[in-house]
């Protein structure tokens, strides 16, 4: 199985730093829709692992937590792209749980749920948070300068000697399908039942 796993904000939309709080606020990053587009057609699963602590803060409502990533889905819809499953920490900073990066709690949450463990499944993200999620996980960190990306790399260069950097989702896709970037397929480890 053939496996992408990508933060949101900073990664496929532009980040705030007053939180992304709406459709109207959220806009893609120029070429992350048709990356995540390419990724589909080429047989990878896309998935989202996203914290979210503007929930948590009272900042915006699922209602509008939810709209966002129905409109993601609509854009990516219109390029022949979907994201298959959405996973988000909204818990307070001040409050969080084994799920908000950088603990690996949604990236396992992810891997057990589809049955396989993330070995060289790629985890792309903008920041020391993403990294750290990644390899806690046992999937492979890579890092886009986009968002935070290139603060991180700036503030980390010592920490980062096993990350791939990018400029962007569009640079990592062009590397992924040309084969420079290593194939991020994920093993299965048991199949899960059906009832």
């Amino acid at each position: 199985m053939k496996i992408v796993i990508l933060d949101r904000d900073g990664v496929i939309n532009e980040d705030a730093t007053e939180y992304v709080k709406s459709v109207a606020e959220w806009r893609p990053i120029p070429g992350s829709l048709e990356a995540i587009a390419k990724l589909c057609q080429a047989g990878y699963r896309v998935f989202v692992a996203s914290n979210q602590s503007g929930l948590g803060q009272g900042l915006f409502d699922y209602d509008a937590f939810c709209a966002m990533n129905d409109r993601l889905q609509q854009l990516l819809a219109e390029f022949g792209g979907r994201v298959d499953g959405i996973f988000f920490a909204p818990d307070h900073p001040q409050r969080a749980t084994p799920d908000r990066k950088p603990s690996p709690g949604m990236l396992l949450d992810l891997a057990k749920r589809l049955g396989v463990t993330l070995e060289q499944v790629p985890m792309v993200g903008d920041s020391l948070r993403d990294i750290e999620a990644a390899r806690a996980a046992g999937a492979r960190p890579v890092l886009v300068r986009t968002g935070n990306g290139g603060e991180t790399e700036r503030r980390n260069a010592g920490r980062l000697d096993d990350v791939s950097v990018y400029d962007n989702l569009a640079a990592f896709t062009v590397a992924l399908l040309s084969g420079s970037e290593a194939v991020g397929r994920a093993t299965v480890t048991q199949r899960p039942q059906t009832a």
